[in-house]
């Protein structure tokens, strides 16, 4: 079979593919757990780290959710009073459909939401909103601020319920190969793109040609052990350098050595963002619910060593407390796995709660060292891998104006 698509064509079928390929091996990892079922909410363990670049500052729960034409499934919301709360719900391509809370459901910020299969015409109980999904399958995660009363967080987040009208026929999962972060996906990747594609409809607006790419690819690969072996070389010698660096450093608005996310959760015709999204951090939210920033170079431009100290200096009237509505945080992550890094401190993230030291003029220092600094620097101190890159998560939650138009980023990450 001759070979109708370049190497700029086959980086684009593999980097659109990829991001549906992120979420289905999340889907079949988390069903894998004992306990974990479609329309069974799982709470997490508070300071549990089984995602990607996780969020200790919140009471997590999540679900996978699986509705069809006749069967919806019922999500009650308690109500949630000054702390941040939402209900996320993505879909199998790892779109936000929607956030349920007060600032997007004032008149109905609790209570009760069906979910419902698109164009279905299944009834809703009196009272429930209706929220229609992309597909048959959506993955849930709600999150309840902690503040200083973790218990009360944890309290309202077992008030969440969900549960099926009736039992819905619910597809296996595709059946990829598993990949991790360090060896993504080979030429297996296309064995499943006709059922990756075809399975969830996909809202991004340029799906095409990436589609027709990847069917194409899918073709030749599948043409001859020759072909398939000349595709595998090609993915592991450019295909995954070129999406892994563009992941770190072309996805978004890169200044100070940070990544800023300023397009995520809805990504338009940006479908390589998306993948890109889901590859750092799964599930990412909206830049109305959340802008995300991943430091992963110094202020000279070189790669985060965990080995060496490093600070960061927010000027006065510059502390992150002056981007949000809501709240902020930062984690500190291995690379390439966006892991938090073990330490006999269990000391993962700073956020608005710690009791950071400012300075007299109200400045805010916050330091990286693989060994803690000495004084009040170590209110404000995350450890680092000694040895071993890393990187850092700066999330802002209810972003201002100015951070959702990517002016304001966090400071360079500067030696210190």
């Amino acid at each position: 079979m001759e070979r109708t698509f370049d190497d700029d064509q086959l980086r684009t079928a593999y980097g659109y593919l990829l991001g549906r390929a992120l979420v289905v091996r999340q889907e079949r990892r988390d069903l894998a757990e004992e306990g974990v079922d479609y329309n069974v909410i799982k709470h997490n363990p508070l300071g549990s780290a089984e995602f990607v670049n996780p969020n200790f500052d919140v009471a997590y729960l999540e679900a996978w959710v699986a509705v069809d034409d006749e069967t919806p499934v019922l999500l009650e919301i308690p109500r949630i009073e000054g702390r941040y709360y939402t209900a996320q719900f993505l879909d199998e391509w790892g779109e936000v459909i929607v956030n349920i809370n007060e600032r997007n459901f004032p008149d109905h910020p609790s209570g009760t939401f069906a979910l419902v299969a698109p164009g279905a015409a299944a009834s809703v109980p009196d009272g429930a909103v209706p929220i229609e999904l992309h597909s048959d399958k959506a993955k849930m995660l709600a999150r309840v601020e902690l503040q200083d009363s973790p218990d009360d967080a944890v309290d309202l987040a077992r008030q969440f319920t969900l549960r099926s009208v009736g039992t819905p026929r619910i597809a296996p999962t595709i059946a990829i190969d598993d990949f991790d972060n360090q060896h993504l996906a080979d030429v297996g990747l296309f064995d499943h793109a006709n059922e990756l594609i075809d399975a969830a409809s996909d809202v991004c607006g340029a799906t095409a040609e990436p589609q027709r790419l990847a069917r194409s690819v899918a073709a030749y690969v599948a043409s001859s052990p020759e072909a398939r072996a000349e595709i595998d070389r090609a993915i592991h010698a450019d295909v995954v350098p070129w999406f892994l660096a563009y992941a770190v450093t072309k996805s978004g608005v890169f200044r100070n050595g940070w990544l800023g996310t300023i397009t995520v959760g809805n990504y338009g015709d940006d479908y390589l963002i998306r993948s890109a999204a889901n590859l750092v951090g799964i599930w990412a939210n909206s830049a109305s619910e959340c802008i995300y920033f991943v430091g992963t170079r110094g202020g000279d431009g070189q790669p985060l060593d965990g080995s060496r100290s490093y600070r960061l200096h927010f000027g006065p009237g510059d502390v992150p407390a002056e981007a949000v509505d809501g709240y902020w945080s930062i984690i500190l992550v291995s690379l390439p796995d966006y892991r938090v890094i073990p330490n006999p401190d269990d000391r993962f993230n700073l956020n608005s709660y710690s009791p950071l030291e400012f300075g007299d003029d109200g400045s805010l220092d916050l330091y990286c060292s693989p060994v803690a600094p000495d004084g009040p620097r170590r209110a404000n101190w995350l450890p680092t891998p000694d040895g071993h890159p890393f990187s850092l998560t700066f999330r802002t939650y209810i972003p201002r104006a100015n951070v959702r138009a990517g002016e304001w980023f966090p400071p360079a990450i500067e030696s210190d």
